[in-house]
């Protein structure tokens, strides 16, 4: 792709006149933009000097401030790097309406770190894997991505950092980094090239020559107004369903699962205070290991969601863990790709995040109350089980519990919330609405958990009937995973 790119001046008097035109265009697009509710991610790419910062500049003179943003995203060296490799990236999605200029992104950030060796070769690929999939999710959520590369001959490049290199104001913007990608120019003409062709999958690269400043922004232009004005036309995209083959467990429907197992009082506290007790040193050594972990709580209202989290967070150190109650979207939340609020509040690595609600509201909630179009919910589960990959693949321990109760347990604790003054707040007409759909919400839990409950990520069904038989089960189960994820990596150390 860079090879065949002919690096030229062109015509600059022309550019600029073209140019201000788009402008005109582009802005007079942000207000149809806003009135069909379509999100635009520009990435910028390029070497280093090829003038990423003046292009966006010369994009954003003639727009509206208050609609969009421009993100500068920093290569952070990997050992440094507390969170997933698309954190950044997925982070800083614009709302519906809006749009975000990014100045570099996952290419230069991946293609630098594999000319570094900081990652390996098979971490490489899958960041390929992953850029795939974040560009898929982004497109077929209706997102309009526009990728664009800028490129300079390496006598170009070395002609434009010796100038920012001869003056004391612009010394600055010459890294280290910068003169070691101009020495190894070759190298990084090989990564770019490898890199591009692999991530073409759902979003095309344009390669444009940067050697004119003027006809690189003309022509970058072009190709954002042009896609914005299909996008309008064409109107917002959904992506059909597909599935992907994930390692899955097989999971039992919830009728099948038996409630009856119990717990005494004197065992219980006696499990209780030994299991917390090892849970209190195990978040030490995650700590020190830098294993994140990842705790999705899911299950029928008044299922004891709430005692259950209780009893695994209070052993943990405050400092290393967040409960995440999630409820509706905040209007913000509802105009990005869903999973943009999770991404968000994911946790660093060494930390625990206990979800209580998650993700998972897409097939059903979503689903059943019909918040999103049957197509958006069926592409979900796909999309889960890649979101959960990529947490894995970071190294995070997943583990997912269905807090499980029957019907007439259900409307027992129902009616003492309702009975009881300081419980009432618990209780709500939409639970009892929802109760009424219970026969709905179990064919699509069923379907949930045969279709995401994989090995990296498995699905746990939690029998609550008896709470305390539950909260021991649950700290049965996390207390066995952490030890398997903390003897791994010691294992993969060892190599």
């Amino acid at each position: 792709m860079l090879k065949e790119c002919e690096v030229k001046s062109g015509d600059k008097k022309e550019a600029a006149a073209e140019l201000k035109e788009l402008r005109n265009v582009l802005a007079s697009q942000q207000q149809l933009l806003r009135d069909a509710k379509l999100p635009v991610l520009v990435l910028i790419e390029g070497w280093a000097a090829a003038g990423k910062g003046s292009l966006i500049r010369e994009m954003i003179r003639e727009i509206d401030p208050r609609f969009y943003n421009v993100v500068s995203s920093a290569v952070i060296p990997e050992k440094e790097m507390r969170y997933p490799f698309l954190y950044p990236y997925a982070s800083a999605i614009p709302e519906n309406g809006k749009i975000v200029f990014m100045d570099s992104g996952w290419m230069e950030d991946t293609v630098r770190k594999f000319l570094h060796r900081e990652i390996t070769p098979g971490e490489y690929r899958r960041r390929i894997r992953q850029v795939n999939e974040f560009e898929r999710q982004l497109r077929d959520g209706g997102y309009l991505v526009l990728k664009v590369f800028l490129h300079i001959s390496k006598d170009e490049q070395f002609e434009r950092l010796s100038m920012l290199k001869g003056h004391a104001d612009t010394e600055w913007r010459a890294t280290d980094e910068d003169l070691w990608q101009h020495r190894e120019y070759k190298r990084f003409v090989a990564a770019y090239e490898d890199f591009m062709e692999k991530t073409q999958v759902a979003c095309k690269w344009h390669v444009l020559s940067a050697a004119n400043r003027k006809c690189a922004a003309r022509d970058t232009m072009k190709l954002l107004t042009g896609m914005i004005t299909e996008g309008l036309k064409n109107g917002r995209y959904v992506g059909e369903p597909f599935k992907e083959e994930f390692p899955l467990i097989e999971m039992p429907k919830l009728k099948d699962v038996d409630l009856s197992p119990a717990i005494s009082d004197e065992e219980y506290s006696k499990k209780l205070k030994k299991l917390q007790a090892r849970l209190h040193e195990l978040h030490n050594i995650l700590y020190r290991l830098k294993i994140p972990v990842v705790l999705c709580y899911e299950g029928w209202d008044a299922a004891g969601k709430g005692g259950n989290i209780r009893r695994v967070a209070s052993p943990l150190d405050p400092r290393g863990f967040d409960v995440r109650p999630i409820a509706s979207p905040e209007p913000h939340e509802l105009n990005r790709q869903y999973l943009w609020r999770f991404w968000t509040r994911l946790p660093r690595s060494g930390h625990i995040c206990i979800f209580d609600r998650t993700w998972y509201g897409r097939v059903m909630v979503e689903r059943l109350e019909g918040f999103c179009k049957e197509k958006d919910w069926q592409r979900a589960y796909n999309e889960i089980n890649e979101f959960e990959r990529q947490l894995t693949d970071w190294g995070a321990v997943v583990l997912k519990f269905w807090i499980h109760i029957d019907q007439d347990t259900q409307l027992a604790r129902f009616t003492d919330r309702q009975n009881t003054p300081e419980k009432q707040w618990k209780i709500t007409d939409e639970d009892w609405r929802n109760r009424e759909k219970w026969d709905q919400y179990e064919v699509a839990v069923d379907e949930m958990l045969q279709k995401t409950s994989t090995e990296n990520a498995p699905w746990y069904i939690i029998e609550s009937n008896d709470k305390k038989y539950a909260r021991i089960r649950t700290l049965k189960i996390i207390v066995k995973a952490l030890e398997e994820a903390i003897e791994k990596d010691f294992e993969n150390k060892m190599k």
